[in-house]
């Protein structure tokens, strides 16, 4: 939707870098949501067969993947702690989430400032590299939801629609106030 611009008005330009940012930020909002509304009882629960992942590897399994990344992108950044899946608490893994997305958005930071858009081992660029975290976020998330309902201990109704909700998520970041906050522009 376009901004309402009155007559011989200019509409204010998008900015991109930002833009990007802010959408990495709300799918890591949209993380924390899913993690921090987890049943308890649910985040050990193997799935009914027997086979895969429990809902605590899995959103573990979101941070490894981001270390992995990290490692090949930021060479000089000091490597973050491992989480070991079976035993990482919630707690645990919420921490984890939030300090590798913080080393994520300065990679992030980094590769938007480059003319070519560039981010070390990944190809093709910053935008491909933004929007394959955000579907392996998505797609983690979606899994540990689908599962907590298969063991019957699902989130909440208004985590569930609220993981999906993304313009609540970008309030809730503060992005888009009018303070001089986040995202204010």
């Amino acid at each position: 939707m376009l901004p309402a611009v009155g007559p011989g008005g200019k509409a204010p330009s998008l900015d991109f870098r930002n833009a990007f940012l802010e959408t990495f930020a709300i799918c890591q909002k949209a993380n924390q949501l899913m993690v921090g509304n987890m049943p308890g009882a649910a985040w050990p629960t193997a799935p009914p067969s027997g086979k895969g992942r429990t809902i605590a590897d899995m959103a573990a399994h979101i941070q490894q993947v981001r270390l992995l990344w990290l490692s090949a992108a930021d060479k000089s950044a000091k490597p973050l702690a491992k989480l070991q899946p079976e035993k990482a608490a919630r707690a645990e893994v919420q921490a984890a989430l939030k300090e590798s997305a913080a080393a994520v958005e300065s990679v992030l930071q980094k590769a938007l400032h480059d003319p070519a858009g560039k981010v070390p081992s990944f190809k093709p660029n910053v935008v491909t590299f933004i929007g394959f975290l955000i579907a392996h976020d998505s797609h983690h998330r979606g899994q540990i939801g689908m599962l907590a309902r298969l063991v019957g201990r699902p989130v909440d109704r208004k985590t569930s629609y609220g993981r999906g909700e993304w313009g609540s998520l970008w309030r809730a970041r503060g992005f888009g106030n009018t303070t001089g906050g986040p995202g204010s522009k």
